[in-house]
C-alpha cells in the first residue's frame, strides 16, 4: 500500500510499542519472591502462581503465593519498623517520597509496558495517565510529609497500615495507598491484586535504590482467601485501605468490625453519564468514549449509564454508533489501539453472562462490525438501547465495555434517573448551562461529579464513594486523615482520666434527690427563688410528673411499644421515666429526619443563627440543666454547673464553625479547576456516651447539626434525662421540625436498628468495645459510613477530644467537582 492510498482511505498503521525490556527484567527476576523488611523471601508454602498476559493468554511470570505465615512475617517486620519511621522527621519522610517519585519517572517506560502487558490496558493509557499519575502522587504527598508537623499538628500515625488493591490500576492504586501511608509516618503490608503483582514487584526494586528502611514497604503476593482475609484479620495491623468489589468491601467491614481497625473502602459504582440537550454533542461523544471503553470499562468510576435527554437521543445514540465503528481493539502494546483485553478469561465470562442478560431482560444490543482478536481475552465495545431502570444492565456493575442507554425529559428526572442505584462513586454531567450543571451536581449522590468532563483524576483532589461506593478519601488533605489519629487517641491518651471532675460522692454520703433536686440543690449553698415561701409545703405535695416522651418531627411522641424504662440516680433510687423506643420509634424518626432535608440547604449563616439560639435559651435554663445532672450522676453542683458552661460553649464553637469550614478549590496541572464542595452526610444516627450526658449528647449533636445533617439521636441510656430536657430548648430556638429527633431506650438495640436501616447514611456509635462491633458489622449491609468507639471512652471536656475539625470531618462528606475552561 502506497502513501497516497494511506491518505485516501486514513486507516491505521500499526505502532507497536516494544516488550522486550519487560520481557528481559521478567526474565532476570523470575521466580518473583515475597518483598519483607526489604529482602526477598520465599513463600513459607514454597508455591508459586502464574500471572498471564490477557492480551495472548501466555504465562508472563510466575509469582509467589503467600499464606497466613507470610502475613505475619511482613507485619511482624512493619511493626519493627514503625517507631522509628513514625519518628523520622517529616523532611525525611518528604526526601523518600521525593526519590520515589524521581525513580517512577526514570523507570516510567518499563512501568507503562509492564503493566500493559499484566493488565491488558492500551499503552496510550499506562504510558500518558496512570505512571504520570503515580508520580504526581509521591510528589504530592512529599509535600505532606514536610508539613505535616504544622498542618496536622495534634496528629499521629496510626501504625501498620494494611493496602489491598485491585487489578485494574495496579501501580496507581498503589501509589494512592502508599504516598499518603508514608507520608504520614505509617508502615505498610501490601497486597497487589492476584491477576496483576509485576509493577509491584518493580516498585520493590525501586523502595530499595531509595534506601527505604526495612520494614516501612512489605508486599506479599497470593490468593485473596490466604494473603488478603489473612491481612484484613491480623490483630497487629491498625488499618485496612482496600479498593474492589462492594461485596468484597462488605466482607471486610464485617470481618473487621469491633477490631478498632480503622478501614476505607473505596468500592464499585455505576455512574451516569447525564447529558443534557444544550450539550456539545461531538464533545459528549468523545467523553463517552473516555468514560466507558477507558480501560476496556474495568474502572470503577466508568460512565456506564448514558442518561440523554430525550429530544436529542437519537440523534446522540446514531453519533455514538458511528464512533464505535472506529474504535479499534487489539493488541494493547500497539499505541493506536482504543480498547485492549479484558484483565482475565473469567473476568471475560461474567461480562458475556451480563450481556446476555440483558439481551433476555429485552434490552436493545448494538455492537461495532469491527472485529476482536480471537487469541487473548478480549470484547469488543457494546451499547445497550431500549433499557429500563429495574434492569439487571442498568443496575448491576459490568466492570466492561458495555454502555446502556436511558433517556430523560426534565433535570429533576436527569437526577432521580442518576441517582437511581446503589452506588455512589462518580457522576459526569454535560450542559452548555454552567448553571445547570452546578445545581444538578449539587444533588447528585456521588463523591466525585466531572461537568463537561469525565475520569479526570489528581493527587490534590480526593477521590471516594457515597453509599454502597464506599467511604473514606484517597487524595488531597482530607485522604491525609485515613492514615492518622489525634494524638491523644495513642495509648497514653487512652489512659488519661477524665478532667475537671470530683470522684462521686461515696455510698450514703449525699441525701435523696427530690424529684427536682432541692436536696443536692441546698447542698451547695444556692437557694431556689422564693423556696421560703414554699418551704413549710415541702413533703405535703408531689412534684409535678415529669415524664419525658420521644421527640419525633417536631413532637413529643409516646413510644410504639407503650413501655416506659425507668432512670435512676447513682444510689439506685427512680428519678424519672423515659419511654422505651423500638424499631418502629427508628423508623418514625428517620423518616421525619428525611423530610427535614431542607435543613441542609440553609445557609450556613442561618444554622449558625439557630445554634446561637439554641445556646441563648439552653443559658437561660442553665440553673435547670446543672441540677438535672446533679440528679443523675451524683457529682458536685459546680461540676454539673461546669458541664452546662462547657456545653454552651461547645453551641458556640459549631455556631462558629457553621461558616468557616467550608471547601477548598484545588488546581491540577491542567486548564481548569476542582471544587472541593463540603455537603453534608444526610440522616445520622447518633448513639450518645454516658460519660457528661448533657454534653456528650451537644458535643455530637452540634457538629452534625452545623454541617446541615439531620440527626436520629439515642441519648445516654444511663442519664437520658439531660437529652430529654432539651426538646423545649430545640423547639422554641427555631431548629426545623424533624432536624433532631430523640428516641430514648436502650442503647445497643436501637443502635443495632439504625446501622441495619437502609435510609441511614452514617452511625455514629460512644459506646462499648462489642457494640462498636455490631453497628460495624450491620452498617455493612448498604455500606454506611460509621464512627465507633470501641469502647474507649474520651474526655469531652476537653477541647482537644471533645470538639474541632474530626467532629466536622464526620459530619461531611467531599464532593470534587471537576470545572475545566479554556477554548
Amino acid at each position: 500500500m502506497s502513501v497516497l492510498d494511506l491518505f485516501e482511505s486514513m486507516e491505521y498503521g500499526p505502532a507497536p510499542e516494544t516488550a522486550e525490556p519487560a520481557l528481559q527484567w521478567l526474565a532476570q527476576h523470575q521466580p518473583f519472591d515475597l518483598f519483607i523488611n526489604n529482602r526477598r523471601v520465599k513463600p513459607a508454602s514454597g508455591q508459586y502462581l502464574e500471572t498471564i498476559n490477557p492480551a495472548t493468554g501466555k504465562v508472563l511470570a510466575r509469582v509467589a503465593a503467600g499464606n497466613g505465615a507470610d502475613v505475619d512475617a511482613a507485619v511482624a517486620a512493619a511493626r519493627r519498623a514503625f517507631p522509628g519511621w513514625s519518628k523520622t522527621p517529616g523532611h525525611v519522610r518528604a526526601r523518600y517520597l521525593y526519590a520515589i517519585a524521581r525513580h517512577i519517572q526514570k523507570h516510567a517506560r518499563l512501568l507503562a509496558v509492564l503493566e500493559t502487558l499484566d493488565n491488558g490496558k492500551p499503552i496510550r493509557e499506562t504510558r500518558d495517565i496512570d505512571i504520570p499519575l503515580v508520580a504526581r502522587h509521591f510528589y504530592y504527598h512529599a509535600g505532606w510529609a514536610q508539613l505535616m508537623e504544622s498542618e496536622l499538628a495534634g496528629y499521629e500515625p496510626l501504625g501498620v497500615v494494611g493496602q489491598i488493591i485491585p487489578w485494574n490500576f495496579p501501580l496507581l492504586m498503589l501509589a494512592w495507598k502508599v504516598a499518603p501511608a508514608l507520608a504520614m509516618g505509617n508502615t505498610v503490608v501490601l497486597k497487589p491484586a492476584r491477576y496483576t503483582p509485576l509493577t509491584a514487584m518493580k516498585f520493590a526494586e525501586i523502595v530499595e535504590e531509595v534506601g527505604l528502611p526495612p520494614g516501612v514497604v512489605n508486599i506479599v503476593t497470593g490468593e485473596a482467601g490466604q494473603v488478603g482475609e489473612a491481612l484484613v484479620r491480623h490483630p497487629d495491623v491498625n488499618k485496612i485501605a482496600f479498593t474492589g468489589s462492594t461485596e468484597v468491601g462488605r466482607a471486610i467491614r464485617r470481618a473487621t468490625a469491633g477490631s478498632g481497625k480503622r478501614l476505607s473502602l473505596e468500592l464499585g459504582g455505576k455512574s451516569p453519564f447525564v447529558v443534557f440537550d444544550d450539550a456539545d454533542l461531538d464533545s459528549v461523544v468523545e467523553g463517552v468514549v473516555d468514560a466507558i471503553w477507558f480501560n476496556q470499562g474495568q474502572v470503577c468510576c466508568a460512565g456506564s449509564r448514558l442518561l440523554v435527554q430525550e429530544s436529542i437521543a437519537e440523534r446522540l445514540v446514531a453519533k455514538v454508533r458511528a464512533r464505535m465503528e472506529k474504535l479499534r481493539v487489539g493488541d494493547p502494546l500497539d499505541k493506536a489501539i482504543d480498547i485492549g483485553a479484558i484483565v482475565s478469561e473469567s473476568q471475560l465470562g461474567e461480562i458475556r453472562r451480563l450481556v446476555e442478560r440483558g439481551v433476555e431482560e429485552g434490552a436493545q444490543l448494538w455492537q461495532p462490525s469491527t472485529a476482536c482478536p480471537r487469541e487473548g481475552y478480549f470484547f469488543p465495545p457494546t451499547l445497550f438501547t431500549n433499557v429500563a431502570p429495574a434492569m439487571t444492565i442498568a443496575q448491576v456493575e459490568i466492570f466492561g465495555p458495555v454502555l446502556v442507554t436511558m433517556t430523560f425529559r426534565t433535570p429533576e428526572e436527569a437526577v432521580t434517573l442518576a441517582n437511581n442505584t446503589r452506588y455512589g462513586l462518580a457522576a459526569s454531567i454535560w450542559s452548555e448551562n454552567i448553571n445547570l450543571a452546578l445545581d444538578v451536581a449539587a444533588r447528585l449522590q456521588a463523591g466525585t461529579v466531572w461537568i463537561n468532563a469525565t475520569n479526570l483524576f489528581d493527587a490534590a483532589s480526593g477521590f471516594g464513594g457515597y453509599r454502597e461506593s464506599g467511604f473514606g478519601r484517597e487524595g488531597g488533605k482530607e485522604g491525609l486523615y485515613e492514615y492518622v489519629r489525634p494524638r491523644w487517641e495513642g495509648a497514653s491518651g487512652r489512659a488519661s482520666r477524665r478532667r475537671g471532675l470530683a470522684e462521686a460522692p461515696a455510698s450514703g454520703e449525699s441525701k435523696a434527690h427530690s424529684g427536682n433536686g432541692h436536696a443536692e440543690h441546698a447542698s451547695n449553698g444556692v437557694a431556689l427563688a422564693g423556696s421560703e415561701v414554699f418551704a413549710d409545703l415541702a413533703g405535703r405535695i408531689p412534684s409535678i410528673d415529669r415524664t419525658p416522651k420521644l421527640f419525633i418531627g417536631g413532637k413529643q411522641v409516646r413510644p410504639d411499644s407503650g413501655y416506659s424504662l425507668p432512670v435512676r440516680d447513682p444510689q439506685g433510687m427512680i428519678i424519672g421515666q423515659v419511654g422505651a423506643g423500638n424499631r418502629k420509634d427508628i423508623r418514625n424518626a428517620v423518616e421525619a429526619a428525611h423530610a427535614a432535608r431542607a435543613w441542609s440547604g440553609a445557609s450556613p449563616h442561618q444554622r449558625a443563627q439557630v445554634l446561637f439560639y439554641v445556646a441563648e435559651n439552653l443559658a437561660a435554663r442553665e440553673q435547670e440543666f446543672a441540677l438535672r445532672l446533679v440528679q443523675q450522676t451524683g457529682r458536685p453542683y459546680a461540676d454539673a454547673a461546669a458541664e452546662v458552661q462547657a456545653a454552651i460553649a461547645r453551641l458556640f464553637s459549631y455556631a462558629a464553625w457553621c461558616d468557616k469550614f467550608e471547601g477548598s478549590i484545588h488546581r491540577p496541572p491542567l486548564r481548569g479547576m476542582v471544587l472541593a464542595v463540603r455537603e453534608p452526610v444526610g440522616v445520622i444516627g447518633i448513639a450518645c456516651p454516658d460519660e457528661f450526658p448533657l454534653l456528650g449528647f451537644l458535643s455530637l449533636v452540634a457538629p452534625a447539626l452545623a454541617m446541615g445533617n439531620t440527626l436520629v439521636v439515642i441519648p445516654s441510656p444511663q442519664a437520658p434525662l439531660s437529652a430529654t430536657d432539651c426538646y423545649q430548648v430545640f423547639e422554641t430556638s427555631d431548629l426545623p421540625a424533624g432536624a433532631v429527633n430523640i428516641v430514648t431506650g436502650e442503647r445497643e438495640p436501637l443502635s443495632q436498628v439504625l446501622a441495619e436501616h437502609e435510609d441511614v447514611e452514617a452511625v455514629w456509635y460512644f459506646g462499648s468495645a462489642e457494640g462498636s462491633k455490631r453497628v460495624e458489622l450491620a452498617a455493612a449491609s448498604n455500606m454506611k459510613r460509621t464512627w465507633v468507639n470501641y469502647g474507649h471512652p474520651r474526655d469531652w471536656l476537653d477541647p482537644v477530644q471533645g470538639e474541632g475539625e474530626e467532629f466536622l470531618r464526620e459530619a461531611t462528606q467531599v464532593k470534587n467537582i471537576w470545572v475545566p475552561y479554556g477554548e
